[in-house]
C-alpha cells in the first residue's frame, strides 16, 4: 500500500496538481485501488486474439448505440433508440435486467466504479442514472441545452461522473445530490471523454484536438492535435495510456503518465478497410493493453496487436456498420451494430 500511494504521488506531481492536494488526492488514489483489488480485481493474464463469434444478440429494436463492461463481472450493458439499458450476461447472452424511465436515444453508457449505478447520456439533453440492484431510477441529471454524446465516471469517485454534449460544454456530476458540480466551456463539440489520473480529465474533439482538464479549476492543461475529428477515447486500464480514434480511420495510442510536461505517441493503427461510423465510432483496447479493437462502416472489425509489428486480424460476421466496441477485463470482445451485439471468443 505505502508503494502505491508513492506512485500516486509522482503520478498527480505529474499531472499538476497543487502540493496541498497531492497527499489527499494520492492516497485516495491508492485507497481506490486497494478497494478495487478487495473487492476481486486480479492482475490481467494475456488476452487472446478473437476468432469466433460465440454469442449473438438482438438488443433493442430501432439499434443499439452504446456498449460496456460492468466491473470485474461478466456483465455486459447497452443502450439504443428503443430508450432502454439492458443489462447481459456476457457469459450466455441472456437478458438479466431492464432500466425502464430515459428519453431520447442512448448515446453512451457509463458504470460507477462500485457498480452500484449505471448512467445514460441521452439524445434528449439529459443523464439517466440507475440502481443497479432492482433498476430504480435514482436521477435525472439536468442542464446540458443539446444532445449528450459522452459520459463517464471517475474510477477514484464512485458519486462523480463527467458528460460532454453539443452545446460545446462538460459538466462534472455529483450522483448523491443529482446536481451539476461545474461546466467547462469548449471552442469546439467535446464528442467524447474519459477520467485519467484523480481529478483529470481527457477530452476529444470535432476539431481533432484531445484536451486535458483538471475538473476542480475547469483548466485546460495540455492540447495535442490528434485527428480530424475525433470519435472516440478510450483510457487503457493502468490509466497511463489513452487511446484515441479519428472520423477517417486512424487509431493512435498517447502515453499520458505526464500530461502537463509531454504527450507522447506510441502507436498508430490503421487498415485500408476501416472506417469509424461518422462521428460516434467507438474503438476500444483489451485488460492487456495489447490488442486494439475497432469496428467498421463496412460491418468488419478489425483487431491490432501493439507487440506484433503487422497488419490487424479482420473478424467478420456483422451485416451492417459496427457502432461501438468493448473489452471485458475478463476477456470477451463485444461489438455491436444497428441490430445485434457479438460476442467474441
Amino acid at each position: 500500500a505505502n508503494a502505491m500511494y508513492e506512485e500516486m504521488v509522482l503520478k498527480l506531481k505529474a499531472a499538476g496538481l497543487g502540493a496541498g492536494g497531492i497527499q489527499h488526492h494520492a492516497q485516495q488514489e491508492a485507497d481506490g485501488v486497494i478497494r478495487r483489488s478487495e473487492a476481486g480485481y486480479v492482475d490481467i493474464m494475456e488476452t487472446p486474439i478473437p476468432s469466433t463469434c460465440r454469442i449473438t444478440i438482438r438488443a433493442h429494436d430501432g439499434g443499439c448505440g452504446s456498449i460496456i463492461f460492468q466491473n470485474n463481472t461478466d456483465k455486459l450493458i447497452s443502450g439504443g433508440q428503443d430508450q432502454t439499458v439492458k443489462i447481459w450476461s456476457a457469459h450466455t447472452g441472456a437478458l438479466t435486467s431492464t432500466l425502464q424511465g430515459c428519453l431520447g436515444t442512448v448515446n453512451d453508457l457509463a458504470v460507477t466504479n462500485d457498480n452500484k449505478f449505471v448512467i445514460a447520456a441521452c439524445s434528449s439533453n439529459k443523464l439517466f442514472v440507475w440502481e443497479v440492484n432492482g433498476g430504480r431510477p435514482r436521477h435525472t441529471l439536468t442542464g446540458h441545452t443539446k444532445n449528450v454524446c459522452s459520459v463517464d465516471a471517475s474510477w477514484v469517485k464512485s458519486l462523480v461522473i463527467a458528460s460532454s454534449s453539443n452545446d460545446r460544454t462538460i459538466k462534472i456530476w455529483d450522483l448523491q445530490t443529482g446536481f451539476c458540480k461545474s461546466t467547462i466551456m469548449s471552442a469546439s463539440n467535446p464528442n467524447t471523454l474519459a477520467f485519467i489520473h484523480g481529478d483529470a480529465i481527457c477530452s476529444g474533439h470535432r476539431d481533432g484536438s484531445l484536451k486535458f482538464h483538471d475538473i476542480r479549476s475547469g483548466k485546460c492543461f495540455a492540447t495535442v492535435a490528434a485527428h480530424i475529428d475525433v470519435s472516440s477515447i478510450c483510457v487503457t486500464r493502468s490509466k497511463n495510456h489513452v487511446l484515441s480514434s479519428g472520423r477517417e480511420g486512424v487509431h493512435k495510442l498517447f502515453d499520458v503518465r505526464m500530461p502537463t510536461e509531454v504527450v507522447e505517441i506510441c502507436g498508430t493503427f490503421r487498415a485500408p478497410s476501416n472506417r469509424l461510423v461518422g462521428s460516434w465510432g467507438r474503438a476500444c483496447i483489451s485488460p492487456d493493453e495489447n490488442c486494439i479493437a475497432s469496428g467498421s462502416s463496412d460491418g468488419s472489425v478489425c483487431i491490432w496487436s501493439r507487440s506484433k509489428n503487422e497488419g490487424p486480424t479482420i473478424l467478420e460476421g456483422h451485416s451492417l456498420p459496427v457502432v461501438t466496441s468493448a473489452w471485458s477485463e475478463f476477456g470477451p470482445l463485444a461489438t455491436a451494430d444497428k441490430n445485434h451485439i457479438h460476442i467474441w471468443a
